[in-house]
């Protein structure tokens, strides 16, 4: 990551940390639906690699979005994707499992990763690797009991993303034990979707993170 990017993460991931998971998106339509998301205030997008030609529609997106907008890959699962995604400028490497060998390929070629985790050894075994932000998958079928469970013996200043089941109506009950960010997948994005109502959805989503970071810090 340059200066610039590093910045757009650091105040991402404090003040607005929501990841759009565009899967199943092609090159064709990845830049209206990045306005859509820009528009509404989205500063962190990842493109699955199990979507239509998805290095091309990183490489659009990246060249498209504003340097205060970082871009990415999800479902990684190769190191030498993560070489792929430092020539293309695109920081965020997000897998959707913990590979240790994955997670350090990310950090040495200056990427910020985003590790799919379930189980406390997980968990643990990519903060010890380098990951910049842990991603609890699949969240909402582990539930906000679970998290609360294993939270005590994670690493505090790694914030953990729910994903996975995650839309507007449970956000406060996931907000309220501790999760520091989402990941949202098809109830923001589905193939075929336009970006009108993608930007309405995204739209309430942001809103609703604010009113939720309003209110904790009122209490």
């Amino acid at each position: 990551m340059n200066e610039t990017q590093r910045k757009t993460l650091d105040e991402a991931l404090e003040t607005l940390p929501l990841v759009a998971i565009l899967r199943g998106i092609t090159p064709e339509e990845v830049e209206d639906v990045c306005d859509a998301l820009i528009g509404a205030g989205f500063r962190m997008i990842e493109i699955p690699l199990n979507s239509p030609r998805p290095w091309e529609s990183i490489e659009r997106a990246v060249a498209h979005c504003p340097a205060s907008v970082l871009i990415g890959a999800g479902t990684v699962l190769e190191v030498a994707d993560a070489e792929r995604l430092e020539r293309l400028g695109a920081p965020l490497m997000v897998t959707p499992n913990t590979d240790s060998e994955v997670v350090r390929a990310g950090v040495d070629h200056g990427l910020a990763p985003m590790i799919g985790c379930m189980t406390p050894s997980e968990a643990l075994a990519a903060a010890r690797s380098g990951a910049r932000a842990l991603k609890l998958f699949p969240a909402a079928r582990l539930g906000t009991g679970y998290f609360k469970d294993i939270s005590a013996i994670l690493p505090r200043a790694l914030p953990v993303l729910a994903v996975g089941g995650i839309d507007r109506s449970n956000m406060a009950e996931w907000h309220a034990v501790g999760v520091r960010g989402f990941g949202f997948g098809s109830n923001l994005y589905t193939p075929g979707r336009g970006a009108e109502e993608i930007a309405e959805i995204a739209t309430d989503l942001v809103a609703e993170w604010r009113r939720l970071e309003a209110r904790g810090s009122e209490g």
